[in-house]
């Protein structure tokens, strides 16, 4: 997002953690977003029309030589629908030792960041139909998590995510840790694993892998996933993706995914993107085909999804 304005001031980072006075920035940066989704007659997409909205406030400075930033994000859609507080953080700049982030609400581990990373113009085949995404493989997330990144020089990316177990959270603390490659002009290749025990007894063992590669215009991906269960059904998950940059606004995009399930019907999720910016204004457009959805047989449903977006 662009900034709607940067404001230098000086305050006193005591505010944070007992210390010297210390020099900060301040930003502001906002979004705003209305969209419309139908479908066929059999296409459950909610009630049509919807709008999004977001404002994130955020400051950052030197305390005792770390580098630190506050983010707090008011967002009028909300989850609970009166509490317009939404994701807010705080990270440390750990220099060549990497960054911590501790996130009391919207933060995330590797999986859950990466549980789809194919290349769309607009959405994920699996999105807009409801229920399609019931069993998108993603780890697990949830309030204080804390989330720590490091970068190598030679393209060597490592992300290790925990959140500490916590009544209606998590039955046991979980962990997960991933690692990218992106040493190579154009390549990027991943691979992450966690393990999940929502509600006790209930553990699964996550997994993806995935690659992408850009050539110009043209970039393409595959990833794997699987989500293998003490108890009940174990999942997996194959996605595709393409997408052509037709010029510095235009961009189109095919998307597939298939996810299987050990007993039951296998459920095909397909999508066509386009989308298109001038300036901070975004206009995107996406049709998907859902077959068998949540691996129940003959529950095929189609819809679509149009967007107006602005960055500020």
């Amino acid at each position: 997002m662009d900034k709607l304005r940067k404001i230098g001031l000086t305050a006193l980072a005591g505010s944070l953690v007992a210390g010297s006075v210390s020099a900060a920035e301040m930003s502001v940066s906002g979004s705003a977003a209305m969209s419309y989704s139908g479908g066929d007659e059999h296409a459950v997409t909610g009630a049509g029309w919807t709008m999004g909205d977001s404002v994130t406030f955020s400051a950052s400075g030197d305390v005792n030589d770390i580098g630190v930033t506050y983010s707090v994000e008011l967002d009028g859609d909300a989850a609970d629908g009166t509490n317009q507080l939404d994701s807010h953080s705080i990270t440390f700049d750990l220099g060549d030792a990497g960054s911590l982030v501790f996130a009391g609400h919207g933060g995330s581990g590797f999986l859950d960041a990466n549980d789809d990373v194919m290349p769309t113009a607009h959405e994920e085949p699996w999105d807009i139909v409801t229920g399609a995404e019931a069993q998108l493989i993603g780890g697990h997330s949830g309030n204080n998590m804390f989330t720590y990144k490091y970068s190598h020089d030679s393209g060597l990316n490592l992300t290790v995510g925990y959140l500490q177990s916590a009544g209606g959270i998590s039955a046991k603390s979980y962990t997960d840790f991933g690692v990218t490659y992106t040493g190579m002009e154009g390549l990027t290749i991943g691979y992450g694993q966690g393990d999940v025990e929502q509600t006790l007894n209930t553990k699964s063992d996550e997994s993806t892998m995935f690659a992408k590669y850009a050539m110009g215009s043209i970039t393409v991906g595959l990833q794997q996933s699987e989500k293998d269960n003490e108890t009940g059904n174990d999942y997996e998950s194959t996605s595709f993706g393409i997408s052509y940059q037709v010029n510095d606004d235009l961009a189109v995009s095919y998307g597939a995914q298939d996810s299987e399930v050990t007993s039951g019907t296998d459920q095909e999720a397909s999508a066509l993107s386009v989308s298109y910016t001038m300036g901070s204004l975004s206009i995107g457009a996406s049709v998907h085909d859902v077959n068998n959805i949540n691996n129940v047989q003959t529950n095929d449903r189609s819809a679509y999804n149009i967007a107006l977006g602005f960055n500020f």
